[in-house]
C-alpha cells in the first residue's frame, strides 16, 4: 500500500480528566503536521492518542495503511532500554555507528546513555529515529533540551524523516520545520487550520514574527528560517 493510502483518523475522540476535557475530530494525511498550542492545551494527550499509547474515553482512532509507527516522548531518557549507546541504537534496529555519527557522538558506543546530557541524549534518540522509515511518526516536543543549533538541525531533518504522516507537537516559537498542515490545540480542543501558507492568518498562537508578517500582508511561503527571512525582506521593501 502506497504512502498516499496512509491515513490517521480521529472520530469524535474525547477524554476527560477532572474538569479538563480533550476533544479531537481529525484526519491526518501524509505530510508534516505542525500541532501547536500553549503548555497544557492538550498536545501531549493528542500525541499519545495518535500513536496508540493512550486510549481515549470515547470515540475511535482509525489507522489506515499504517504498519509502522512510533512516538517520540519529550524526555529522551524515557526511551532508554540499552546499557550502552551501541545497544540502544541496536534496539531501534539501526546502525550504532551511523546513529552516533549523526548525533555528533562518534566513538562513544560503549558509553552509558545516562552519562550524556539531556540534549546529547535527545540528539541521539532523534538520530536513531531518523534512520528508520515510518508510516506514522509522532514527535512530542522534539526540540526540548536542544540548543539553537540543535533545533535548526532537527528542523532541517524532519522533512526527510518519513514519507508517511509526521505529527510535530510543540510550543516552540523560534525554530520550526517546513510544514504541510497546521493544527492548533486550544483549551483541549483540536482545530484544523488548513494547509500552509493559507492557514497562517488563522493561527492564534503563531510566533510574533509570523503575526507581524501576516498583519503587514507578507505571508511567508512556509515556516523555515529562510521562508521567514524572505518574507521579512519583502516587508522592508
Amino acid at each position: 500500500m502506497g504512502c498516499a493510502a496512509v491515513k490517521l483518523i480521529l472520530e469524535q475522540v474525547r477524554e476527560t480528566r477532572g474538569d479538563w476535557q480533550f476533544s479531537a475530530d481529525a484526519t491526518f494525511l501524509p505530510g508534516i503536521h505542525l500541532v501547536t498550542g500553549r503548555v497544557g492545551s492538550g498536545k501531549s494527550t493528542l500525541a499519545g492518542i495518535a500513536a496508540g499509547m493512550l486510549s481515549p474515553g470515547s470515540g475511535r482512532v482509525l489507522r489506515e495503511g499504517i504498519s509502522s509507527g512510533t512516538l517520540s516522548l519529550q524526555y529522551p531518557e524515557y526511551h532508554v532500554t540499552g546499557a550502552t549507546l551501541a545497544k540502544e541504537a541496536a534496539s531501534y534496529g539501526v546502525s550504532p555507528e551511523e546513529a552516533l555519527e549523526n548525533a555528533g557522538l562518534s566513538g562513544r558506543g560503549e558509553d552509558d546513555p545516562f552519562i550524556l546530557s539531556r540534549g546529547e541524549l535527545k540528539r541521539f534518540h532523534l538520530s536513531c529515529l531518523s534512520l528508520r522509515r515510518w508510516d506514522l511518526l509522532v514527535l512530542d516536543e522534539p526540540f526540548s533540551a536542544l540548543d539553537c543549533r540543535g533545533k535548526k538541525r532537527e528542523c532541517e531533518r524532519i522533512p526527510a524523516l518519513s514519507p508517511g504522516i509526521v505529527l510535530v507537537c510543540t510550543h516552540e516559537q523560534q525554530h520550526l520545520p517546513r510544514t504541510d498542515f497546521l493544527w492548533e490545540m486550544r483549551d483541549g480542543n483540536l482545530h484544523a487550520l488548513g494547509k500552509v501558507p493559507d492557514a497562517l492568518p488563522f493561527w492564534q498562537t503563531a510566533p510574533k514574527t509570523v503575526r507581524t508578517l501576516v498583519s503587514q500582508g507578507c505571508v511567508p511561503a512556509n515556516l523555515t528560517d529562510r521562508d521567514l527571512e524572505e518574507a521579512l525582506c519583502r516587508m522592508r521593501d
